[in-house]
């Protein structure tokens, strides 16, 4: 019994000593902490609406407030370890060893975020784009160091790994896709009439979409992009008209089928023919017989 006292004892002094001989350390080194994750969170706040009021990218703004975030931090903790007398030159070999290794377990996740820095300091796009690689489309909603964050029509979330996106072939159309379609007439179509019949369809599909949508007061990218309507080729049987028109990529699928069933009513009501393949068949009878 009176060696458990001895031993609690014992273990009393010492925390007594060490609170008495390094309290006002340990008090400072707090303080310092503290006051320095307060100063980095004020000064990466203003970085960043700095950058926003001279018109810097979004994405550009938060990585540059973040870096300079991540700098005072570093320098606080040095301040704290050294407020608590703790030399930093050990830590600072320890910390070089271990990089080497996690460099070694971890290149794949590291080739993600050098993928991301580049894309934020090329601004190979930037959020709000209409982007497509590795075959996937989608307006770019987040761009962080390690994924780029894509969302569909269907409201789907994509989220890509930066470096399955920087070597690619990247296709960036800001934020609108263009539908591509075509429809054939006769040869004995009046073809200035088709023209302006399939013409007058697609500005009617856009007034309506963009009065079903809301979008009158809102002037979007596709709406300063002109349709292009022309003659495409010409096939066996029909004179094939095509026509390109820039629409909003969150709402690609459902324009394009209006915009397809729009062209075809239009055609219909006009009576101008949409041709099916033929073949003409010549018989000839044999005199000798």
């Amino acid at each position: 019994m009176e060696e458990n006292i001895a031993d609690v004892q014992k273990y009393y002094d010492l925390i007594a000593d060490f609170l008495v001989e390094y309290s006002f350390q340990l008090l400072g080194a707090i303080v310092v902490l503290l006051i320095g994750l307060w100063i980095a969170k004020k000064v990466g706040i203003w970085i960043n609406n700095l950058c926003l009021r001279h018109h810097v990218d979004v994405t550009l703004a938060n990585f540059l407030a973040n870096m300079v975030k991540i700098a005072i931090i570093v320098m606080v903790v040095i301040m704290t370890l050294n407020q608590l007398g703790i030399a930093i030159t050990p830590f600072v070999a320890a910390i070089g060893a271990a990089s080497l290794g996690a460099g070694l377990a971890f290149q794949g996740m590291l080739s993600n975020y050098a993928a991301g820095l580049t894309i934020i300091l090329t601004r190979l796009f930037t959020i709000g784009n209409t982007i497509r690689v590795q075959g996937v489309h989608g307006v770019v909603k987040e761009i962080n160091l390690a994924t780029t964050l894509l969302e569909n029509e269907d409201g789907e979330l994509i989220l890509i790994p930066n470096k399955h996106i920087v070597g690619e072939i990247v296709h960036n159309s800001a934020a609108a896709r263009v539908i591509e379609a075509e429809v054939g007439v006769a040869y004995d179509t009046d073809i200035d009439k088709a023209l302006a019949v399939i013409q007058e369809a697609i500005a009617q599909t856009d007034d309506s979409q963009d009065k079903a949508n809301n979008n009158d007061s809102e002037a979007t990218e596709s709406d300063t992009l002109t349709p292009n309507i022309g003659i495409d080729r010409f096939d066996d049987s029909a004179i094939v008209i095509g026509y390109r028109v820039w629409v909003p990529s969150l709402s690609f699928f459902e324009r394009k089928y209006a915009l397809n069933k729009a062209v075809i009513d239009a055609l219909r009501r006009e009576n101008i023919q949409i041709p099916f393949p033929q073949r003409v068949v010549h018989q000839y009878k044999d005199p000798a017989s």
